[in-house]
C-alpha cells in the first residue's frame, strides 16, 4: 500500500479531560485509534509535528505509518478537532488500516483545463465548483490519492456529475451505489449586473423628488410661544 506520512506516536493509559489537558501542556495532542479487528487505543501524537501538517489536504487523503515504539500501524485520520479560538489541534481520530479490508475515506477532486474549456474561453462562462471531495471505497492497494476532473470540453451551461468522474480500477463511489449522482462542476453565463439609470430615469426620479412635499416643521411646544 502506498505511504503518504510515517509519524511518531506514543501508547497512554491515563484518560480524561484532566489527562489530555496534561498532554497539551506537554506539547501532546490526545488522540485515539481503532478497527482493524483490534480493540480502540489511546495514544498521544507531536502537537508542533501534526501542526505543520494539517494543512495539506494529502494528511486526509493518505495512509500514515505510525511508529509507536517499536510498533508500526497505518492508518487513516477521520477526524480532527481544532480549538474554536485559536491554531491549536485539540484531538484526532484515526482509523487501522489493513491490507485486506476496504475503507472508507474522503478523497480531494482536482480539477483541470478550465481555462481551455470553449465555455469559459470564447463563451464567457465561469466556472461553479459544487463539491471539493468526495467519499470513496477501496481496498488500501486502490487508494487514489486524488479524483480528477477533466473540463477542457466543457461548453457553456454543461455540468458534470459524480457519475463522469473517471474511478481507478477497484475504487467506487457510494453515493452513486446510492443512485445519488450529484453534480460536481459547471459552466455558466455570468449574472447580468444591475443596468445603469438612464437620462431620462434620472430626470423623472428627479421629478418625483421636487414633487415630494416636505416635511411639516414641528409643531412649537404648548404655552411656547406667542398667541
Amino acid at each position: 500500500m502506498r505511504i503518504g506520512f510515517e509519524i511518531q506516536a506514543d501508547f497512554r493509559d491515563d484518560q480524561g479531560k484532566g489527562a489530555s489537558r496534561r498532554l497539551r501542556r506537554q506539547g501532546k495532542i490526545p488522540a485515539i485509534i481503532y478497527g482493524g479487528k483490534l480493540a480502540p487505543r489511546q495514544i498521544s501524537l507531536d502537537h508542533q509535528k501534526l501542526l505543520t501538517l494539517i494543512d495539506n489536504e494529502k494528511l486526509y487523503s493518505s495512509i500514515i505509518r505510525l511508529q509507536v515504539g517499536t510498533e508500526t500501524q497505518e492508518a487513516i485520520i477521520k477526524d480532527v478537532q481544532m480549538h474554536p479560538a485559536k491554531r491549536a489541534i485539540v484531538h484526532i481520530d484515526m482509523q487501522r488500516v489493513l491490507a485486506d479490508e476496504k475503507i472508507r475515506i474522503y478523497v480531494p477532486i482536482h480539477f483541470t483545463g478550465a481555462a481551455a474549456a470553449p465555455g469559459v474561453k470564447t463563451q464567457g462562462g465561469i466556472v461553479s465548483h459544487r463539491i471539493s471531495d468526495v467519499e470513496v471505497v477501496c481496498l488500501p492497494k486502490d487508494f487514489p490519492e486524488f479524483l480528477e476532473v477533466d473540463m477542457s470540453e466543457m461548453q457553456l451551461n454543461d455540468t458534470k456529475f459524480l457519475s463522469d468522474i473517471p474511478l481507478p480500477e477497484g475504487v467506487v463511489i457510494p453515493q452513486l451505489q446510492q443512485g445519488r449522482n450529484v453534480a460536481v462542476v459547471s459552466v455558466h453565463a455570468p449574472r447580468a449586473a444591475e443596468p445603469e439609470p438612464t437620462e431620462v430615469a434620472a430626470a423623472a426620479e428627479g421629478a418625483v423628488a421636487a414633487a415630494t412635499p416636505a416635511a411639516t416643521e414641528p409643531a412649537a411646544k404648548e404655552g411656547g410661544g406667542k398667541k
